[in-house]
C-alpha cells in the first residue's frame, strides 16, 4: 500500500494521530503479535484470521476516535435561538360533537 501525498498540516495531524496511537493500541499490538506467534503456518488462515479481525476492530475504533479528538467541533458559537411557535393545531370536528357511524355506538 503507497502512502498518501499530504500538506504540509495533514502531515502535523498524521503525526499527531500515529503518536497518540502508538501509545493507545501498544497492547491491542501485542495481543495480535501474540496470536499470530502463537500459530502455526498452516493455522494461520481460517479462524485465526477472524481471531486477528475481532484483535484489529477495537485499533480501529481507536484510530476514528483520535482522529476526531484532535479536530475542531463543527459547532456553532452562538447560543441557539428559540424555536418558533407551532401553529395551533384544528379540531378536525370543527368544535362540534359527533355521532359515531360505527353499529356499536348506537343505542337501541
Amino acid at each position: 500500500m503507497s502512502r498518501i501525498e499530504l500538506t504540509p498540516e495533514q502531515q502535523a495531524e498524521s503525526d499527531r494521530i500515529f503518536a497518540a496511537l502508538q501509545q493507545a493500541c501498544q497492547q491491542d499490538l501485542r495481543a495480535l503479535a501474540d496470536l499470530l506467534a502463537s500459530k502455526a503456518d498452516t493455522d494461520l488462515f481460517g479462524a485465526t484470521e477472524f481471531q486477528a479481525r475481532d484483535r484489529v476492530l477495537p485499533i480501529a475504533a481507536k484510530a476514528l476516535e483520535t482522529a476526531l479528538a484532535g479536530r475542531k467541533k463543527g459547532g456553532t458559537t452562538a447560543p441557539a435561538g428559540p424555536a418558533p411557535a407551532a401553529a395551533r393545531r384544528r379540531n378536525s370536528s370543527g368544535g362540534r360533537a359527533r355521532r359515531s357511524s360505527a353499529p356499536w355506538g348506537r343505542c337501541g
